[in-house]
C-alpha cells in the first residue's frame, strides 16, 4: 500500500514536471503606452506650471528607483532578522550618509555666513518613542513602511492598497489631535542640535563614524549568518 503511494506520488511530480512552464505575457505594448501617458501628462502638466512637470518627472524617477531597488525602512531593519540579510540596511545607511553630508555643507555654510541655520530641528520626547512603536507595529502588519506600500500599491498589491487607506484615515486622525500634542508634550520636550552641544567638527565626524561602525557592524552581521 506504502509503496502505491509513493508510486503514485512520483507520477505526480513527473506529470508536473513535464508540463510546460507558462510563457509569460508581453508586456512590452502596455509599457509603451504607459510611457506616452507620462510624458503626456508630464507636458500638460508644463503648460499648466513649469515646477509641476519637474516635480512629475522626479516623482516618476523616484518611483522607478524604489521598485526596482525594493527600498523599504521597514525591510531595512526587519531582514537582518527575518532572512539575515542586510543589504537594505546598507543602503539606508548609505542614504543617510550621503544625506548627512550634503544637508551639513548647506547648514554649515548658513551659520558660517552669520544667517539662521536651515532645517526643521524636531523636538524628541516621549511622543518620538510612542510615535516610533505605534509606526513599527503598524509596518510590520502592513508589510511595509511609507515608501515601501506606495511602491506596492502601484505593483497593485492588494493588501497594500488596503494599508494605504488605513495609512491615510491614521495621519488625518494624528493631525486631528496633533495640537494637544504639540500643546502639553512635544513644546516641553527638548530640540538636541549636536553641533550645538558638540561643536561642528566633533558632531559631523562622529557622525560619519558612527554611521561607517554601523554599515561594517551590518557587514558583520551578513557574514556571520553566512558562516
Amino acid at each position: 500500500m506504502e509503496q502505491q503511494a509513493q508510486t503514485s506520488l512520483k507520477s505526480k511530480l513527473q506529470s508536473i514536471k513535464s508540463k510546460p512552464a507558462a510563457k509569460k505575457k508581453n508586456q512590452i505594448g502596455y509599457g509603451i503606452v504607459l510611457l506616452a501617458l507620462i510624458i503626456a501628462f508630464g507636458v500638460f502638466l508644463a503648460n499648466i506650471k513649469t515646477m509641476l512637470a519637474i516635480r512629475w518627472m522626479i516623482g516618476i524617477a523616484l518611483g522607478f528607483v524604489l521598485q526596482r531597488s525594493r527600498f523599504c525602512f521597514t525591510a531595512a531593519t526587519r531582514d537582518p532578522f527575518l532572512t539575515g540579510s542586510t543589504s537594505l540596511l546598507r543602503a539606508v545607511i548609505v542614504a543617510i550618509l550621503v544625506a548627512l553630508i550634503g544637508f551639513s555643507a548647506i547648514q554649515y555654510s548658513a551659520f558660517s555666513a552669520g544667517k539662521p541655520v536651515p532645517g526643521n530641528i524636531s523636538p524628541v520626547g516621549i511622543h518620538t518613542l510612542l510615535g516610533g512603536i505605534i509606526f513599527g507595529i503598524g509596518a510590520v502588519i502592513a508589510g511595509g513602511c511609507a515608501s515601501g506600500t506606495l511602491m506596492r500599491v502601484g505593483e497593485a498589491y492588494m493588501m497594500n492598497l488596503l494599508a494605504l487607506v488605513f495609512f491615510i484615515i491614521g495621519s488625518a486622525f494624528g493631525a486631528y489631535h496633533f495640537g494637544w500634542w504639540k500643546a502639553n508634550v512635544i513644546k516641553n520636550s527638548p530640540a538636541v542640535f549636536l553641533p550645538d552641544v558638540l561643536g561642528w567638527p566633533l558632531a559631523f565626524f562622529g557622525s560619519i563614524l558612527a554611521l561607517f561602525g554601523l554599515y561594517y557592524l551590518a557587514l558583520w552581521w551578513d557574514y556571520r549568518k553566512a558562516e
